[in-house]
């Protein structure tokens, strides 16, 4: 009996990147389209109700009223895309992705630099990470023969599976070290923790550095031969450069679309303001790093580095159809997080937490508890308000410093991320594949994370003394 094909792929490669197609081609195979995914969740968060036994019509209710409670959230994150989008289409920053497409010479090298700036980024903006990625691979594809599109487009992800919310996107650090972010029940147990109690300890710091290295490690040694890529052209895309050129204008009333006038008026308006938001922080300029003050500060930039009207317009609209998964997701992932903080869920989840802990146990168990968790809220900030009373509660008891907590939470967090399609959305828009085609990669990323991730936050936490809350 002849072998079939993807087997005789297989068979041909060794090591790491055979064990790498073998994931990416099951899940090509097997894996469900996201919004699937989001209401497998649905379920899921309805039986363990049914099982914790919550009554059904009051988690039905309390789903149902939670559907549209995401929705400002639901447009931060198209601002984001769209922020993301803007600022790296445009012809500075263009140019920057363009240059660093020359530089890598074979499949495994390109794969690799993905992953790296993939990551760094994600430290900045995951927002940013998501749309520089994405603009990297198309550029790499094109200059890069025999470049596996699954592999990079897993390696452009991997800034939201691995340390993203170890660097300035983290809503949990900065909610944190705002008090008047906290709700005043929040603030009673763990007090102001600042962020040199939580992104800036050396513990937290050597984490990120060595899961950079480790992502980065995987990702290279795992890239497949160009024999046995799926390249961009197998699936039928075709290299699209962005345009930075204008048409030429034809009509009077076009003169305001073509001119920098508003462009530097508007912006200046709007540094002005940025500038006074930093400046008039009560807790200092990193605590005004919110959601709300990323999106404006990418908004305006792109606003300037576009210069004219005309081109910035014509590069929110070309990312406009990224945001299509976003905008009918969320939602639904709201019906879940509505069913366990709207009924005795995550009460019930508490009380079991608290009992099974112990001072040597408890930073093991938060980790596994809120990767777990990640998997049906995959919000970091909405998921830490539901968790942040009680575990933290829980740290002051067994005495675990609180700051240390949070960064736990933030490690094990982002590792369903590896595999939750509902990250990948924009990512997925600007490379034209389905979540099935790169979450292969992302499963072997994730089973090496995992027992690194749960050792870390396992081995730092005995050697970091636990502080008093700062009230």
């Amino acid at each position: 009996m002849p072998i079939p094909q993807d087997q005789q792929t297989i068979k041909s490669e060794q090591g790491l990147v055979r064990f790498g197609l073998g994931l990416a081609n099951w899940s090509e195979r097997w894996f469900p389209d996201p919004l699937i995914f989001a209401l497998i969740g649905i379920v899921v968060v309805f039986v363990v109700g049914l099982l914790l036994r919550q009554s059904p019509a009051q988690l039905a209710i309390q789903g149902g009223k939670n559907f549209w409670t995401l929705v400002p959230f639901t447009m931060q994150m198209v601002m984001i895309i769209v922020g993301g989008y803007v600022v790296a289409s445009t012809p500075i920053v263009y140019r920057i992705i363009r240059a660093l497409a020359e530089i890598p010479r074979t499949p495994r090298q390109a794969v690799a630099m993905v992953a790296l700036f993939s990551m760094l980024t994600s430290l900045i903006s995951w927002g940013l990470s998501l749309i520089f990625s994405g603009l990297l691979v198309r550029e790499l594809a094109h200059r890069v023969k025999g470049m596996d599109y699954r592999a990079a487009g897993a390696a452009a992800y991997l800034g939201l599976g691995a340390v993203w919310a170890m660097g300035l996107s983290s809503s949990a650090a900065m909610l944190m070290a705002t008090k008047s972010a906290m709700p005043p029940s929040l603030f009673s147990i763990s007090g102001l923790i600042p962020l040199t109690q939580t992104l800036f300890l050396w513990q937290s710091i050597a984490t990120t550095v060595i899961l950079i290295v480790l992502s980065v490690l995987i990702a290279y040694l795992s890239t497949p031969s160009p024999e046995n890529a799926r390249t961009a052209e197998s699936y039928g895309i075709q290299y699209q450069p962005i345009r930075s050129s204008l048409e030429i204008r034809s009509k009077p009333g076009e003169w305001l679309e073509y001119s920098p006038l508003l462009t530097i008026l508007v912006g200046a308006l709007l540094c002005w303001y940025l500038i006074d938001v930093f400046r008039t922080s009560p807790q200092g300029a990193l605590a005004a790093l919110d959601l709300n003050t990323y999106n404006l500060i990418f908004i305006t930039v792109g606003l300037l580095l576009h210069w004219r009207p005309k081109r910035f317009m014509r590069a929110v609209m070309e990312c406009i159809p990224a945001t299509g998964g976003v905008l009918i997701q969320f939602p639904f992932y709201a019906v879940i997080f509505g069913m366990i903080v709207g009924t005795g869920i995550a009460e019930a989840l508490a009380k079991l937490f608290a009992s099974i802990s112990t001072h040597n146990t408890y930073p093991l168990l938060v980790a596994v508890y809120s990767a777990v968790l990640g998997v049906f809220i995959p919000s970091g900030g909405s998921k830490w308000v539901i968790e942040a009373p009680y575990v933290l509660q829980a740290a002051n008891l067994h005495q675990v410093h609180l700051g240390w907590v949070v960064q736990i939470y933030n490690a094990s967090e982002a590792l369903p991320n590896l595999v939750n399609p509902f990250w990948m959305l924009p990512l997925l828009g600007i490379l034209k594949l389905k979540a099935r085609d790169i979450v292969g990669y992302g499963v072997l990323q994730l089973m090496v994370h995992i027992p690194v991730v749960f050792f870390l936050c396992w081995l730092f936490a005995r050697y970091i003394p636990y502080l008093l809350p700062m009230k």
